[in-house]
């Protein structure tokens, strides 16, 4: 008889948090029934272990401050698997276990579906007694990691990290003596999950080289919280019953981590898409989209509310064009409702309706991160990426999803640099033979460094060379074809994965599936790494480089920029990972995503830059300087054709002085109204200075008691 193995496990949990339970408006909504993957191994049968371990995620209960291990929940067990888990309970260590496994595997099966592929957490750098990357098979989870008004994720420890702590305040929504758990919340869960998640796409995304990053880390968090929950059909419903189906006013539905809030002494949720309450009358108030919102901002997570404002404003402006109808509909042609609760009917309608495009709105977020600089991201940069992504998996948009996220992103004030127009088809990405033809003609122009103008560029010379890039790409792609032999070079990517090489072994591109064994899908991706850096390295192939915003002359290359052993600019072929492209199309096509960058030592002081810049100058390999400034591209490479698509360059090469110059401004905070420094100072770049420097999210997230 053929074993019957779920699709699905069904576990409750809380839908925002514990605080819902203690009013009688909300109640109702308080515990949900959520589906996640049931994981099997290759055998069928589950693989879930006590605590929970599973394929993604290992659950380990220890609290340091109790000296405590709590048992670890089986969800196996016959009794729960009858009651879909264990009931919401804020006292039970075990139900504490399910919250935590249940929300963050529910976040994981977004992302997969939304990039076509299996995730994968941020690599173990092993340094000594040489650099290789290590494949992190599980993300660890401490549901009572501290006693803190803090949760964080953990890039060193590869760990999410959640606190608790006990309320001191006394009023309508506080009781003193209590215990507030943010393992217990939703959107704390969700919040950590998906900056692990992230931080497994764009590790360098921790580096804040400008004011935008570490904001970006923080809304992109909160976004992924806000519209997950669009898919629990129960909260959905209750909230378009209360607001009338506005989902523009004020609703729970925008806001975030409501009993943290309220814990900690702000007296209402701890962020709010939408509004806030204002301090003088107490009563709550929208907050209009502001063109110049973004001037002043530098805190991240102030800077970040304008871009979950920014993409909450496109949900709703999609979704009132959308139910325009049903309004007309249900009022005889009015548009106006008479008082009084609407009909479930229209609730219904209304909810489905919220809940398929807030489900394109988070795909969107998510594929936009595929198409991402591969460092230095601006608001601007995600812009692009989120609009290309969307076009590449649908060429169509029935719902004018990405003309919404324009305009929203118009109103609030983000734009992206260096682009002549705010239409949908210009802010796309260039594909290879543009970016080059569009490289060239900047030259020409004399943008680049402190050039002077030397010819106007036509259409006709943009067309001539873009056709030239297209000739000429033919024979790059024969020599990618070919392979590369291994040579043993230190710096190449197959030493920096930690498995011997075998000489003389000719290497190729492969093919990278999407599904199957994580680690089998890691490898090949990391054995891909080399013939990319191989062919990128060719003298033969410099235009390529070119293309792809790559120094690779040393006589170019400023001296800081770091070198091999034969004294030629490094290139770092940063990742290599598969996507679903054009899934609309029955080839369902899967492209490689690749990121390279380089590498060079930034000072503080302009003064000693200069020197250290000086003709001739050699610098040992492990000298590090200041800070680092990157630079490189994203770009899209076709396995079997070889062909690439989309070009995502940053601002400028290696040897930019100009944009080096940008990154020491915003890093020392020297033009405090451009730029002003996400830290406490240049000091705290340095690893003996600064005891969070491996902990970035810990610092971000602390909360002052007092």
């Amino acid at each position: 008889m053929e074993k019957h193995i779920p699709r699905n496990r069904c576990l409750r949990v809380y839908s925002f948090d514990p605080s819902l339970a203690s009013d009688i408006a909300t109640w109702g909504i308080n515990e949900i029934t959520i589906s996640v993957p049931w994981e099997v191994d290759e055998d069928g049968e589950s693989r879930l272990q006590p605590g929970p371990i599973g394929e993604y995620i290992e659950v380990i209960d220890f609290d340091p401050a109790s000296e405590l291990f709590y048992k670890p929940v089986d969800l196996n067990d016959r009794n729960l698997l009858g009651q879909n888990g264990l009931p919401a309970s804020e006292t039970n260590p075990q139900f504490h276990q399910q919250m935590v496994y249940a929300v963050a595997m529910a976040t994981i099966d977004h992302f997969e579906k939304a990039f076509g592929r299996k995730v994968f957490w941020a690599n173990n750098i092993i340094r000594e007694p040489k650099y290789r990357e290590q494949f992190v098979e599980r993300l660890r989870i401490y549901p009572h990691a501290l006693r803190a008004q803090n949760a964080f994720y953990s890039p060193s420890k590869k760990a999410l990290l959640f606190g608790y702590f006990p309320v001191t305040s006394k009023d309508e929504k506080n009781t003193p003596g209590t215990t507030v758990f943010t393992c217990l919340s939703h959107d704390i869960i969700v919040h950590e999950m998906s900056h692990a998640l992230l931080d497994g796409i764009h590790p360098r995304f921790n580096e804040a080289s400008n004011p935008d990053v570490h904001a970006f880390h923080e809304a992109f968090a909160d976004i992924v919280a806000i519209f997950q929950r669009f898919s629990y059909e129960g909260v959905l419903e209750s909230q378009i019953s209360r607001t009338r189906g506005d989902l523009a006013g004020e609703n729970l539905l925008a806001q975030l981590a409501q009993q943290f809030g309220r814990a900690t002494g702000r007296g209402t949720a701890l962020r709010d898409a939408l509004g806030g309450v204002d301090p003088i009358t107490g009563h709550w108030i929208p907050r209009l989209p502001d063109p110049k919102a973004l001037e002043g901002i530098y805190e991240p997570h102030a800077r970040g509310a304008i871009l979950v404002a920014a993409v909450f404003r496109a949900f709703t402006l999609v979704y009132h064009h959308r139910v325009a109808d049903l309004f007309r509909l249900s009022t005889g042609g009015t548009g106006i409702l008479p008082d009084g609760a609407i009909h479930p009917d229209l609730v219904g309608r209304l909810a489905g309706e919220a809940r398929e495009i807030a489900a394109r709105i988070l795909r969107m977020c998510i594929r936009g991160l595929d198409y991402c600089p591969p460092v230095d991201l601006t608001f601007g940069d995600y812009l692009r990426a989120v609009v290309t992504a969307d076009w590449e998996f649908n060429r169509e948009d029935p719902d004018d999803c990405r003309v919404a996220f324009v305009q929203s992103f118009r109103e609030w004030g983000i734009a992206p640099a260096g682009i002549r127009s705010m239409s949908v088809d210009a802010l796309i990405w260039d594909e290879y033979a543009t970016a080059g033809a569009k490289h060239d003609l900047r030259e020409m122009q004399g943008t680049g460094d402190g050039e002077t103008k030397k010819r106007t560029p036509d259409a006709q010379m943009l067309s001539s060379r873009r056709r030239e890039y297209r000739e000429n790409y033919s024979k790059h792609k024969r020599l990618l074809h070919q392979g590369y032999y291994e040579t043993g070079e230190e710096d190449a990517p197959s030493e920096r994965s930690g498995r011997k090489s075998q000489p003389r072994r000719r290497r190729k591109i492969q093919s990278i599936k999407g599904w199957g064994d994580r680690k089998a899908i890691w490898a090949s991706a990391q054995d891909s790494t080399y013939p990319i850096w191989a062919w990128l390295n060719d003298p033969e192939n410099e235009e390529v480089a070119s293309v792809l915003n790559l120094e690779l002359d040393p006589n170019i290359a400023p001296p800081t920029v770091y070198r091999n052993s034969r004294g030629n600019p490094t290139v770092e072929v940063h990742a290599v990972r598969p996507i679903l492209r054009r899934p609309y199309e029955l080839t369902g096509e899967v492209s490689l995503v690749v990121e390279v960058l380089q590498r060079r030592r930034g000072f503080f002081d302009n003064d000693e830059q200069q020197v250290m810049d000086k003709p001739g100058q050699i610098h040992d390999r492990t000298y590090r300087g200041d800070f680092t400034y990157r630079a490189g591209c994203t770009f899209f490479l076709n396995p079997e054709t070889l062909d690439i698509y989309s070009v995502i360059r940053t601002p400028g090469t290696i040897s930019n002085d100009v944009e080096l110059a940008r990154m020491r401004a915003w890093l020392t905070g020297e033009e405090i109204p451009l730029h002003h420094a996400f830290d406490r100072g240049p000091l705290s770049l340095s690893e003996e200075a600064d005891p969070y420097r491996n902990e970035p999210f810990a610092l971000l997230h602390e909360h002052d008691e007092e």
